[in-house]
């Protein structure tokens, strides 16, 4: 599933996670608040809280970017599957944010020098982790993951 957060990497055993945590997000804005709560406590638990600003500002915009553009307005309630899971994976050298959504668009990265709004926050990812990317969900799951990769600092 995350075959291109490797690319220009050293080579790591994708599926040799260290930790990995997940939170589900209802479709309400008060989420963004919710997903950087559970991003402190799981960087606290993992021993990697330095890298905490950083990797709250991406997880803040991606899941913005989820609420704003990839759910429907008539989203379901009650006890549907949230429609917004936030996934956290830490390896020994690097930690990958990934945020599910329902929507198959192709995020789109707006432009630093004109006064269109839409797409900056993709130019805060870009500038504040090591690598972006995304790409459509396969089989059962309809959507799209928007990941953000970080380097961890060595000891």
């Amino acid at each position: 599933m995350l075959s291109p957060v490797w690319r220009g990497l050293p080579r790591t055993d994708s599926s040799a996670v260290s930790n990995s945590a997940s939170c589900a997000l209802p479709p309400r804005f008060e989420a963004v608040r919710t997903a950087r709560r559970f991003t402190r406590i799981t960087l606290n638990q993992w021993g990697v809280q330095g890298i905490f600003d950083d990797v709250s500002l991406v997880v803040s915009e991606l899941v913005t970017n989820a609420m704003r553009y990839a759910v429907p307005v008539d989203a379901p309630g009650g006890g549907y599957e949230p429609p917004i899971r936030l996934h956290l994976m830490r390896w020994t050298t690097r930690l990958v944010c990934a945020v599910r959504d329902p929507s198959e668009e192709s995020p789109v990265a707006g432009e630093a020098d004109t006064g269109d709004e839409h797409g900056r926050g993709l130019l805060l990812v870009e500038n504040f982790s090591d690598a972006w990317g995304w790409h459509p969900l396969v089989g059962a799951l309809h959507g799209k993951v928007v990941w953000a990769l970080f380097r961890l600092p060595r000891d």
